[in-house]
Formats: C-alpha cells, sequence, structure tokens
C-alpha cells in the first residue's frame, strides 16, 4: 500500500540527483533501505519528507526566544529554593 505522500509525489514529482556521495553513505543508506524493506529511492524520499517536515533549528530558536519569561538568575534561584521548601 502506498503512502499519500508518497501516491501524492509519484503524481507530480520532481527529480533530485544528487552527486559526489560517499562510497560508505551509499552503502549504509542501501542497508537502511534493504532493511527497511523499501527500494533506496524510497529510502531516502522517506527521509527527505522527514527532514522538510521539521521546522528550521533557526524557527525553532526564534519562537523559543519569543516565549521566554525575564527572570534574573536570583529570581530563578529562588523559585527553586521556594519549590523545595515546600516539599
Amino acid at each position: 500500500m502506498l503512502r499519500s505522500s508518497t501516491f501524492s509525489a509519484q503524481l507530480r514529482s520532481t527529480r533530485i540527483s544528487v552527486r559526489h556521495v560517499p562510497d560508505d553513505v551509499h552503502a549504509e543508506l542501501r542497508r537502511r533501505a534493504h532493511a527497511a524493506g523499501v527500494s533506496l529511492s524510497e529510502y531516502v524520499l522517506q527521509e527527505l519528507e522527514r527532514v522538510a517536515a521539521r521546522p528550521p533549528m533557526a524557527e525553532v530558536f526564534a519562537r523559543s526566544a519569543s516565549r521566554r519569561i525575564a527572570l534574573s538568575p536570583d529570581e530563578v534561584v529562588a523559585g527553586i529554593r521556594a519549590d523545595r521548601d515546600e516539599r
């Protein structure tokens, strides 16, 4: 059974060629594809989809920076001590 993303990719897809892949990297990817029971092409496509689904680290850091609460180190220490004292 084809995954929906694979089916969509087959309907309208773009070809990507990767040159200068070291032999050991190629062999490892082939080994992993074989272990997963898929072709090398399908395995690499799955990995590319997985990478593309994650936000870039710059976005993650930017979001996390926008959610920070401005506390001084002394306030953090005081909060931890207060929490410990309540236990």
